[in-house]
């Protein structure tokens, strides 16, 4: 659970009228991306971790015949999930605490939401726990690529992928701890500056969008010049589950 003051990014309107249902850069298009490398085959069992109202969920069994679970720790979202599809596999926990048997799954997918785990060696951990032996896990999410930016992030007052971004050599170093070794890493920054250039259009500017999100107005202003200190990047990355 969030402290007491921190903002929801993913549960607000601003946000998800302007990002879509899936709620994060590159859409379903980089989830198509992340697919096509874990290359599995029809009826793999696959955790999405942070699935929100579960789009990717129903994306990877409607057209690629996936045995897809979700896991979100948002009941609001959830309930939005539901309320569209009810036949899907949609469940409400932490990601620090999977309710999934070890070594059950093929595969786990974790879209722009590693940032938001309150201790991620312990949802990292749970990851590796539930992959069958060599599984892969497949993550989108920011990353700081300028490190001496990323505290300024991580004060700031939400509960975002922002404010949990981490340089990559701090999130490899989290990963080797959990058990995983890096398969692949590919930049997609341009799909970052692309929902940017989408707020932008959709409020005016980047600082109207943030005033919106931030209620006190002297945080607001934070919020700019630590994005410019940490000059935040997008990654896909594929890791394997050691034996």
């Amino acid at each position: 659970q969030e402290p007491t003051g921190r903002v929801r990014v993913y549960e607000e309107g601003a946000l998800r009228q302007v990002a879509g249902e899936a709620i994060r850069p590159g859409g379903l298009e980089l989830t198509e991306r992340a697919v096509a490398l874990l290359d599995l085959p029809p009826g793999a069992r696959v955790l999405d971790l942070g699935c929100g109202t579960g789009v990717s969920v129903e994306h990877l069994g409607t057209r690629h015949g996936m045995l897809a679970i979700g896991l979100d720790a948002s009941a609001l979202l959830l309930r939005e999930g539901r309320e569209r599809q009810a036949h899907l596999p949609l469940l409400r926990a932490l990601g620090e605490w999977l309710p999934v048997a070890s070594s059950s799954m093929d595969a786990v997918l974790a879209e722009c939401t590693l940032s938001l785990m309150t201790d991620l060696d312990q949802a990292l951990a749970e990851c590796h726990r539930v992959l069958r032996p060599r599984g892969l896990l497949a993550a989108t999410d920011l990353y700081a690529r300028q490190p001496d930016g990323a505290p300024a992030l991580h004060r700031l007052p939400l509960c975002s992928c922002l404010s949990g971004a981490l340089p990559r050599q701090e999130l490899m170093g989290h990963l080797r701890a959990a058990g995983f070794e890096l398969v692949l890493w590919e930049d997609h920054t341009a799909a970052l500056r692309s929902l940017a250039a989408q707020l932008i259009m959709a409020h005016g500017s980047l600082d109207s969008f943030w005033r919106q999100m931030v209620p006190s107005g002297a945080a607001a202003a934070e919020v700019g010049p630590a994005i410019g200190a940490a000059r935040p990047g997008y990654f896909l990355l594929i890791a394997r589950a050691s034996t």
